[in-house]
């Protein structure tokens, strides 16, 4: 049988599993296949199906939080937001970072060829989507740019614009990085430390999860909590990985280096947006204690939760683009609907 068959018979199983809402293992068919031949059909519906499945099966869970009785702190000796290699990441060690610190900084997440790869895929993304609109919106279409179909009325379709127009491309409109990503989590067993955190298998953010190329010209950013966005009462991880150098003369992130534990007042004490947390009122959270901007290679990997406090680091070197990826994990017993999950 030649390949072009393979493939054939091979979508037609996965749109049959989808059809009887076997979402689950039509997910796991799609992977393997596409760990076997890099095809954009396959990617583009692997990449629906992980969208159907949560809008046909949305998921009900009432798991526990694992860690409600509280969490043991191997950190208890640092000052800020501790850093660990990529061998001593573990639920425990994720659980410690996020709820006593704040966040947790994973050197060497990983390897940089691994990363430099990704931040060249970041970079063909970018271009298929300025292809995608140069040519008239819809008579392009690939696996390195290809919008998934959200439902008719969805209001989280209405940020996409904003997010291209800041140089970015979300995760899920790139099937490719989609797959590539969720491929690389997996295999690194990063999924299960996730899982590990929240006692259930996380799902992944459309509207939160995405690519970015931060250019050299980048000016001063504003603070925010992603909670302000989403909503406090969810639970969540983000892993924000670094792609290529960034910190010295390309942006990075800077952030109050400690927990806190509700979502901050927007639109006052300075701030320039509704959204953002006014200078004053960081100062207030601060408590005294200094923000931070550490310097990442590529590879490394910032993890936090929806209240920490950041904003995009402007070093005063700033002279390169900075590649990174945020990639958004919800717990299906808590998660913002408004964010759209998709299925691991």
């Amino acid at each position: 049988m030649t390949t072009d068959a393979l493939l054939d018979d091979g979508l037609m199983r996965a749109h049959e599993l989808m059809r009887q809402r076997r979402f689950g293992e039509a997910i796991d068919w799609l992977a393997d296949l596409c760990r076997q031949y890099r095809d954009d059909r396959l990617e583009r519906l692997l990449a629906l199906c992980r969208y159907r499945s949560f809008v046909e099966q949305p998921p009900h869970s009432d798991v526990p939080d694992p860690w409600h009785a509280g969490v043991p702190d191997p950190f208890a000796d640092v000052a800020g937001v501790p850093e660990i290699s990529a061998s001593q990441l573990n639920a425990a060690t994720l659980a410690a970072g996020i709820h006593h610190h704040g966040a947790l900084l994973v050197r060497g997440l990983l390897e940089e060829p691994a990363a430099l790869q990704l931040a060249d895929g970041i970079r063909a993304a970018l271009d298929a989507c300025t292809a995608w609109h140069d040519k008239g919106e819809g008579e392009f279409d690939g696996s390195w740019y290809s919008r998934l179909p959200l439902q008719d009325g969805c209001e989280l379709a209405q940020a996409r614009p904003w997010v291209e127009s800041a140089g970015g491309v979300w995760l899920a409109d790139s099937p490719r990085m989609l797959h590539e990503l969720t491929d690389l989590f997996d295999v690194r067993g990063l999924v299960d430390v996730i899982a590990g955190y929240f006692g259930e298998r996380p799902m992944m953010s459309v509207g939160k999860s995405t690519l970015r190329c931060v250019p050299g010209t980048q000016g001063e950013a504003d603070w925010h909590q992603d909670g302000a966005f989403m909503g406090a009462d969810i639970r969540s991880v983000n892993l924000w990985l670094s792609l290529s150098h960034c910190g010295h003369d390309a942006s990075g992130l800077e952030f109050l280096p400690r927990r806190l534990s509700r979502v901050l007042p927007t639109g006052s004490h300075g701030a320039h947006f509704g959204w953002s947390v006014g200078p004053g009122m960081v100062e207030i959270a601060a408590e005294g204690m200094a923000t931070v901007s550490p310097v990442f290679a590529p590879g490394d990997a910032l993890l936090f939760d929806h209240y920490f406090l950041h904003r995009t680091g402007v070093p005063t070197a700033i002279a390169k683009d900075r590649y990174a990826i945020e990639s958004w994990f919800f717990a299906p017993s808590a998660y913002p609907t408004q964010q759209v999950p998709l299925r691991l």
